[in-house]
């Protein structure tokens, strides 16, 4: 094993990529050696992130894909095949949260919408993946971005927090079942990040105060914070760590 954090000669797929967590985790991963395929749904804002590696000195590849249809996660690791050979990495980060507030009072869509990306999603990335590791007679590593409201009752965030512990129970089930064919799986638990997704919590100051009171770091994560601990998670550094969830929310759910 080599005890430093690279990821050299590895290919990774960063759903999700187009801003916050995702973007900024397809830059360590770039910075770190990686070839990078960056997925969200739409473009614009993906060959910006592309733009801006190249620019760097890396490699990225920028692929529309809705992760909760089938045909499109196929074509994702399509397209990132014959691009790059193979693939070694997945992050799963594309995630949606249409509704805030009490969970009964939640409409069938949105319910529908957040079990389809959030969940159904990262289980199609991850069966895609895992496929295309196997039939390579390769090794692999997931890093699924979970949510520390995946392990304790989420008011006004129940639908995100049920999707986000069900991605904790897969990353569990997963490590064990492939564990033994060299994939190994994994999570991160962010708590609350500054970036777009989250800006219902962020832009309300009582919400955000409250975040920050229980932290004992005394601050709100930025995107960078949670991009560290996917490159580890990639990485050969990691190579005995699985079925782990890395919680990175400064000590929140310690207090």
């Amino acid at each position: 094993m080599d005890p430093v954090i690279h990821v050299r000669d590895k290919v990774a797929i960063v759903t999700g990529a187009s801003r916050g967590i995702g973007a900024a985790v397809a830059h360590a991963l770039a910075a770190g050696g990686a070839r990078v395929v960056l997925a969200a749904r739409t473009l614009d804002d993906l060959e910006k992130v592309a733009a801006e590696i190249s620019a760097a000195g890396g490699e990225a590849l920028a692929q529309a894909c809705h992760t909760g249809r089938p045909a499109e996660v196929a074509g994702l690791m399509a397209a990132a095949v014959a691009r790059f050979g193979r693939v070694d990495v997945l992050v799963n980060n594309a995630a949606t949260n249409p509704y805030f507030g009490p969970l009964v009072d939640v409409s069938d869509a949105a319910f529908d919408k957040t079990i389809e990306v959030n969940l159904k999603g990262y289980f199609t990335a991850a069966r895609e993946f895992i496929r295309h590791v196997l039939g390579r007679k390769g090794t692999g590593a997931i890093v699924n971005v979970a949510s520390v409201v995946a392990l304790r009752g989420a008011p006004f965030q129940g639908v995100y927090a049920m999707t986000k512990a069900g991605v904790v129970s897969m990353t569990q089930t997963l490590a064990v079942e492939v564990g033994d064919r060299g994939i190994r799986v994994n999570a991160i638990a962010p708590g609350l990040v500054d970036t777009k997704f989250a800006a219902a919590i962020v832009s309300n100051d009582s919400l955000r105060k409250m975040w920050i009171d229980r932290t004992p770091q005394g601050r709100v994560a930025v995107p960078d914070d949670i991009a560290g601990a996917a490159l580890f998670l990639a990485s050969d550094a990691s190579s005995y760590v699985n079925g782990h969830v890395l919680v990175v929310d400064g000590g929140m759910t310690v207090t």
